[in-house]
């Protein structure tokens, strides 16, 4: 006869230190917790409960331009620097940490239309439509030290004099050139007050360039003839262009993946696009209801944020067709230019009242110091959300975003109108001959043609 004795050792189950946490030992067969998957789900509809009620994006708003604030730059060499330029000729460099002006960069004449930091962010390139460029010596102790109340104010290490206005600028990301665009596309150096190289492909005004984080030598550009051109400045002439149905006002190339770039169009969606076949969106990111004047990727490609002149900053998956995120306040106007923060974690948006705001990336995200303990805990809410996005009540929940009124009209009109434009093509399709009318998928319907 068997005789079976628990045995325990003391040491297993005392702790060596009053903080240490207590051990437990937990029997993992699942037969012994039958409700165990509508435990995980009632933690899951809590988790995404918790979301809605912490959801607080707003940090807080920079106060000192006193016109539009029409582009911003981000600083390479600093997390918390950001410069803004605004319609009346005022460069700032701001202190995110503390929301303060570090210093003024005063000249221009007219709006200030490009500002772009060099890959080690000692220089700082501007330009405007009083058809000069300026660059600028970027003070580093500054930044250091910008708890002081003190504005100071820098002097341009050189100014160059162009025949014509000026409507975006962009740096390499590693180099010393750096690209103008107006009426033609202009490359410069630090060092020439001339441009090395010139493009030019149709007349129309160009209105903005990003340069491929990958490859240094390609850039991208649209233009208001609602062209989207690419560039590779190691050969003579332009290399592609694409003709949409409506205007591109923005680009930006994806940093994890520098082959794909998406465009934030007039019609109010923005168009992912791979540069190896430009015959076909890869995704179309719809939600907004007016033109989306800039678009900025996040530094680990996999999100995006957009902001509009329907007065409202969407964040989208770098894949999804819809928005993820809304951000909008009472007082913020059309916005014109939206940056990342270097880390990811905060977006800066510039609007027409004057002001730049900062958002968390992440709206129920807890900000300041997070214990370990805490730290798991959000984790095990990650997972569990994970688990359990797809049904009903999780998904309602999580996909639930309260819109201003005139936004929440507009989408619902966008979507009638867009039920009875399907509606007519269906029965046009219906009443015609077999194969006589073909329905062009959305990705390709708003491409007109590509030349090469």
């Amino acid at each position: 006869m068997k005789v079976k004795v628990i045995s325990r050792s003391v040491d297993e189950f005392t702790r060596e230190r009053s903080q240490d946490l207590q051990r437990v030992f937990r029997n993992y067969d699942p037969g012994l917790r039958p409700q165990e998957k509508a435990v995980e789900y009632v933690r899951a509809l809590n988790a995404v409960k918790l979301d809605k009620i912490f959801a607080r994006p707003f940090i807080g708003a920079l106060d000192g331009h006193i016109d539009a604030i029409s582009c911003m730059a981000k600083n390479p060499s600093q997390l918390k620097g950001i410069f803004s330029g605004s319609m009346d000729g005022d460069i700032r460099l701001w202190d995110l940490a503390s929301r303060q002006t570090v210093c003024q960069f005063p000249g221009h004449q007219g709006a200030v239309r490009g500002l772009a930091a060099s890959t080690d962010g000692r220089i700082l390139v501007s330009c405007g439509t009083d058809a000069c460029i300026r660059l600028w010596n970027v003070p580093i102790t500054s930044l250091m030290e910008s708890d002081d109340s003190t504005k100071s104010t820098v002097e341009p290490a050189s100014v160059y004099v162009w025949k014509n206005a000026f409507w975006g600028v962009d740096h390499q990301w590693d180099g010393e050139l750096f690209a103008t665009v107006g009426a033609q596309v202009d490359i410069w150096n630090h060092n020439r007050s001339q441009p090395i190289n010139s493009f030019e492909w149709g007349t129309d005004t160009v209105i903005s360039v990003r340069f491929n984080p990958g490859e240094p030598n390609l850039l991208a550009t649209s233009a208001s003839d609602r062209s989207i051109n690419l560039y590779d400045l190691r050969m003579a002439s332009p290399v592609r262009k694409m003709i949409m149905m409506t205007k591109t006002n923005s680009i930006c190339w994806n940093p994890m993946e520098p082959i794909n770039f998406t465009a934030a169009n007039e019609d109010g969606n923005c168009y992912s696009y791979d540069t190896r076949k430009l015959d076909e969106a890869k995704c179309v990111h719809k939600d907004h209801v007016s033109a989306v004047m800039d678009i900025d990727y996040s530094p680990t490609g996999r999100e995006f944020v957009t902001g509009s002149y329907d007065r409202t900053v969407r964040l989208f998956q770098y894949n999804g067709g819809h928005s993820k995120e809304i951000y909008h306040t009472k007082r913020m106007q059309r916005v014109f230019c939206v940056k990342f923060s270097g880390d990811g974690s905060y977006v800066i948006s510039g609007s027409d009242d004057t002001n730049l705001r900062i958002w968390k990336a992440k709206a129920s995200e807890q900000l300041g110091v997070i214990l370990p303990r805490e730290r798991k805990k959000h984790d095990y809410h990650e997972a569990v959300k994970k688990r359990y996005k797809h049904l009903p009540e999780v998904n309602r929940i999580t996909r639930h975003r309260h819109l201003p009124r005139p936004i929440f009209k507009a989408s619902a009109l966008m979507r009638v109108m867009a039920d009875a434009k399907r509606r007519k093509e269906d029965k046009r399709k219906a009443h015609s001959a077999p194969g006589s009318i073909t329905t062009q998928p959305l990705r390709r319907r708003r491409i007109i043609k590509e030349v090469e």
